[in-house]
C-alpha cells in the first residue's frame, strides 16, 4: 500500500495528520488556537466550546484543511505540478481572509529576517523558472525538497501564506515519492527558521528525513505496513 493510499483509506490517521499539520503550521505563523480547538473546528466537535478567538484564526484552520485536501487530490489524480496548483493552494489558505488569487503586487518583508524578497515585478519569471527547474530535478528527494522550500520562502511569491504554502509543498513531494509526510512542530520553529535564514539546504534535508522517519513510526501505530 502506498503512503497516499494509507492516508486516504485510514480515517483515524487522516484526521490525526490533518489536525497536527494544521495546528503546527498555523502555530508557527502565530495562531493561538490550541490543538483541541483546532480539532474541534476541523471536525465539528460540538462538545468543545471555543471562546475568545479571532475569526481569522478559525478561517486559517479550516482553510489549511482544505488546502491539504487539495494536495491529496492533486496526487490522487496525478495532476501536473504547475503554477496554477501553487496559486490555488495559496488562494485556498487565504480564503475569506485576503484575496491572493495571483502573485503579490507589492514588496513584502519577512519578520525577523535580514533577507528582503525580490521585487513583485520579478515574481512571475522567477516562479516560472522555479516550477520548470522543480519538475526537471531528479536528484535526491530530500535535498530537492529542502532546496526548493528555502528558495520558495526567500522568494515569498505571495502577499501572505507563503510559509503554510511552502510546508504543504514539502509534503506534496514526500507523498508523491511514497514517503511519509513531515510535520514541523511549533516547538521547532526556531530551528526551522535557522535553516531558512542560513540557506542550509543540507541541514534542512537531513532534518526533514528525520521527521519523515518519525512520521512513519507514527503511521505504523495506526496500522501502516510498507
Amino acid at each position: 500500500m502506498t503512503v497516499l493510499d494509507f492516508i486516504l483509506s485510514n480515517n483515524d490517521y487522516l484526521e490525526d495528520l490533518i489536525t497536527r499539520s494544521t495546528y503546527h503550521s498555523n502555530a508557527i505563523e502565530g495562531s493561538t488556537l490550541t490543538y483541541a480547538e483546532t480539532y474541534a473546528i476541523l471536525y465539528n466537535d460540538n462538545s468543545f466550546k471555543i471562546q475568545g478567538k479571532e475569526p481569522k484564526e478559525i478561517y486559517e484552520a479550516i482553510n489549511h484543511k482544505y488546502a491539504l485536501e487539495l494536495v491529496f487530490n492533486n496526487l490522487k489524480n496525478d495532476d501536473t505540478f504547475d503554477e496554477r496548483f501553487i496559486k490555488k493552494l495559496n488562494e485556498t489558505i487565504n480564503k475569506n481572509i485576503k484575496d491572493t488569487e495571483d502573485y503579490r503586487k507589492v514588496q513584502v518583508f519577512i519578520r525577523g529576517s535580514e533577507h528582503i524578497p525580490p521585487e513583485p515585478e520579478k515574481i512571475p519569471n522567477l516562479m516560472n523558472y522555479f516550477v520548470y527547474n522543480y519538475n526537471h530535478d531528479d536528484g535526491d528527494v530530500f535535498t530537492k525538497i529542502a532546496k526548493y522550500h528555502i528558495d520558495f520562502e526567500r522568494m515569498h511569491p505571495f502577499e501572505d501564506g507563503n510559509g503554510r504554502t511552502g510546508r504543504l509543498l514539502i509534503n506534496y513531494e514526500l507523498i508523491k515519492n511514497n514517503m511519509p509526510p513531515a510535520v514541523i512542530e511549533k516547538e521547532c520553529r526556531v530551528q526551522y527558521f535557522e535553516f531558512l535564514r542560513n540557506i542550509d539546504y543540507y541541514g534542512l534535508a537531513e532534518w526533514l528525513k528525520e521527521l519523515s522517519n518519525n512520521e512513519e513510526k507514527r503511521m505504523i501505530k495506526f496500522g501502516y505496513e510498507k
